[in-house]
């Protein structure tokens, strides 16, 4: 996992639901630990955003043995009315970079 960044305080662009399902599409075998670091949330409101998403269909998982494997509703539409017609994958590709766009940043290479 890249660098965690340091907390902040006030307000931020990115609600933390969109934070957990970035996260999610960067790795669909990610651990509910590794979602909460990155997001800098709690492990259980992690787990209750991921429960949101999966009773609202944007989200599904299979298990096997210990891990889980998420699965994203990249068509799903976004929830609210401002947002009508826009889609989770557009959301996604402006929260997701490609690893080798990750690789490639200054803040990785440092």
């Amino acid at each position: 996992m890249v660098g965690v960044p340091e907390s902040h305080t006030g307000w931020t662009f990115i609600t933390s639901h969109a934070r957990v399902l970035a996260a999610i599409a960067d790795n669909p075998n990610v651990r509910v630990r590794d979602i909460a670091a990155r997001c800098r949330l709690t492990e259980r409101a992690v787990a209750r955003i991921i429960s949101d998403l999966e009773q609202d269909g944007y989200l599904s998982h299979t298990r096997e043995g210990r891990t889980n494997t998420y699965r994203i509703e990249p068509d799903k539409v976004l929830r609210h009315p401002a947002e009508a017609g826009l889609t989770v994958a557009s959301l996604l590709s402006l929260l997701v970079q490609d690893e080798s766009d990750r690789a490639n940043t200054p803040a990785a290479q440092s």
